[in-house]
């Protein structure tokens, strides 16, 4: 494609070169940089990519897309844009032939729920017999594609691959979680979305986004995206949700438990074994039985209903889609043994995230709740001690451990941690910084019928300290370490 085409139809401040050259790619990196490539120089929170453009031409690049003027006797073709990353998005969807607008394509944004709901949506369509392609904070698969996810939400020339590769394997649907990192920062700008979906709102990113209502206006984005006629999916039953709907210019679909609902959980129980509930919606009902646990899977199988419902997928479908899914990776995930244990990992790692995880498990009436969490380093500190305070008033006992350390000292967060757990009473709580010996030590304490809760990382496989990234995988540790007890 020649570049004057991939830059169709972007606002360009000044063009110094040549359009009528072939590009073959186009790259944000310049140590990814291939011959014939399109080079963004963007601006990141760690590096400048104008700082490489040197070495992007050196690899090939035959054109420079920048916010800032060409530099003097800078050989390629320069083209100046107000925004560079808005520029790239767009050019990306041009590059790639707007694969978008050959699917049906599903948006997740909101705090928690979004891999779950991607899950239950994958199911359902399986089942209504659609190719489907996922791209989400788990894994990046369907026809043409499958890698494990490096973000929730890649950058948009990726996205933009992604998607023409589901196309051109015969791919009919895509269901995204859409990030607020991605939506500020204009990875889905050029996608075309026919329906969007806000699950709920509560504290994370703050250290990014500052508060919270900078953080609702950047969810809010997806909703406000050009392109198609969208129908927006919206949890009424969340104060941020009925926020959105206030101040949405489109028509909107809402699912809650509220009387005002118009896809509604009229009945529900919840068990060890799963949920039941009935579901009303306009023209009838749905019985609907899930191995999923507890309310906050409720929330999460009423949007896929929701959004499913919009798409016009046949109700016996839903029902068989929603029933076939035994767990998500990492989301509350069950791991099952001979020794009376109820054992779950969660990626829980906000306070919000953790209250309802805790609330989950005394609703279904385990024994003693055994909690093993700790918080990430260089992120939003703030949170730590209201996650302490959680666990302090909500678990029987509590191991304090690192998560992701990153660059910060681990005993400087359990301490973070532990101003909050100390101001609920008594101490029931101790601390292990090396994880896999706090889950150890979880186990070993464990009766039968204790629930046994590893919080934080939930799907990941690594744990970060400093700049090392070392394998870890909550999953294999206890599998490791229940098999040495079942053999004891």
């Amino acid at each position: 494609m020649k570049l004057s085409d991939v830059l169709a139809g972007i606002p360009v401040v000044n063009i110094r070169g040549n359009t009528d050259e072939n590009i073959h790619g186009i790259s944000y990196s310049s140590k990814t940089v291939q011959p014939g490539d399109l080079f963004a120089a963007l601006k990141g929170e760690k590096a400048d990519g104008y700082d490489f453009i040197g070495e992007a031409v050196d690899r090939g690049a035959i054109a420079v897309l920048s916010d800032r003027e060409k530099p003097e006797n800078f050989p390629k073709t320069w083209i100046q844009v107000l925004n560079s990353r808005r520029a790239l998005a767009l050019c990306a969807a041009n590059l790639y032939a707007h694969p978008s607008q050959k699917l049906k394509v599903v948006g997740i944004t909101g705090t928690k729920g979004k891999t779950t709901v991607t899950y239950i949506l994958e199911e359902i369509f399986k089942k209504a017999n659609f190719l489907t392609g996922v791209i989400g904070t788990i894994s990046y698969r369907g026809p043409g594609i499958q890698s494990t996810a490096e973000r929730t939400t890649p950058e948009a020339p990726d996205l933009q691959r992604m998607m023409r590769e589901m196309v051109n394997s015969g791919a009919t649907h895509c269901v995204m979680e859409v990030s607020s990192h991605s939506l500020e920062l204009y990875r889905v700008t050029g996608i075309d979305f026919d329906v969007t979906v806000f699950t709920n709102l509560s504290g994370e990113h703050l250290d990014y986004h500052h508060t919270m209502d900078q953080y609702f206006e950047a969810k809010k984005k997806l909703f406000l995206i050009p392109g198609r006629k969208k129908m927006a999916v919206i949890n009424c039953d969340d104060p941020w949700g009925k926020k959105l709907l206030a101040e949405l210019p489109m028509g909107s679909i809402t699912y809650g438990t509220a009387p005002t609902a118009m896809i509604r959980a009229e009945a529900f129980t919840f068990s060890q074994e799963g949920l039941e509930m009935t579901v009303k919606y306009p023209g009838g009902k749905i019985a609907v039985s899930s191995h999923l646990l507890g309310k906050p899977n409720m929330y999460n199988i009423l949007a896929s209903i929701a959004c499913t419902l919009t798409l016009s997928v046949p109700v016996h479908s839903i029902k068989e889609g929603v029933a076939a899914l035994d767990g998500v990776p990492g989301r509350f995930e069950m791991i099952k043994n001979v020794l009376g244990y109820n054992i779950f990992v969660d990626y829980a790692h906000t306070d919000d995230a953790l209250k309802n995880l805790l609330e989950t498990a005394k609703e279904l009436n385990y024994g003693r709740i055994i909690l093993v969490f700790g918080a990430g380093g260089d992120r939003d500190s703030q949170k730590r001690p209201r996650m302490g305070e959680v666990a302090g008033l909500y678990a029987d006992w509590t191991i304090l451990t690192s998560d992701n350390p990153r660059t910060e000292d681990p005993l400087a967060i359990l301490a973070d941690i532990e101003e909050g757990i100390k101001k609920t009473g008594p101490d029931r709580y101790e601390l292990e910084p090396d994880r896999k010996s706090a889950i150890h030590k979880a186990l070993s304490i464990a009766e039968r019928g204790d629930c046994v809760l590893v919080a934080g990382k939930g799907h990941e496989d690594y744990q970060i300290f400093k700049d090392t990234i070392i394998p870890f995988k909550d999953v294999d540790v206890i599998m490791n370490f229940l098999k040495e007890m079942e053999d004891r």
